[in-house]
């Protein structure tokens, strides 16, 4: 399974950025799809989640701001992110955790290459 990140770029504090994230290969089902970050020096970690139902959990860091979304016919995953703030520098990775078969050892859980967001004046 591979995933193609894109969207990421330099916005100056306040604006906005949407990130996409295309998933191919052998899949059966997705079921968590999410966007992680990771900013120079320091760990990477969740920024926003969606199930398959379309429920949304975020990072208290952004939550009002960033919004996730899922086309599950396209098993796409986006993150609209309004209201940038320098501290949201960082490159951002999605993941998609699903199955490839009916198997449940068919389980995967795949990472794109990520794709860097600068916020800066």
């Amino acid at each position: 399974v591979q995933l193609q990140a894109s969207g990421g770029g330099l916005v100056q504090p306040g604006g906005s950025l949407r990130l996409s994230c295309a998933t191919s290969g052998s899949i059966f089902s997705i079921n968590v799809m999410g966007w992680h970050r990771q900013a120079p020096g320091k760990q990477r970690e969740s920024v926003a989640v969606v199930t398959y139902g379309g429920i949304p959990n975020y990072a208290e860091s952004v939550r009002g701001r960033f919004t996730i979304s899922r086309d599950n016919a396209k098993n796409t995953v986006y993150l609209q992110m309004d209201g940038l703030k320098p501290e949201d520098t960082a490159v951002y990775y999605c993941n998609v955790q699903g199955h490839r078969t009916r198997a449940l050892s068919s389980w995967f859980n795949s990472w794109g290459q990520g794709t860097l967001v600068t916020v800066s004046s």
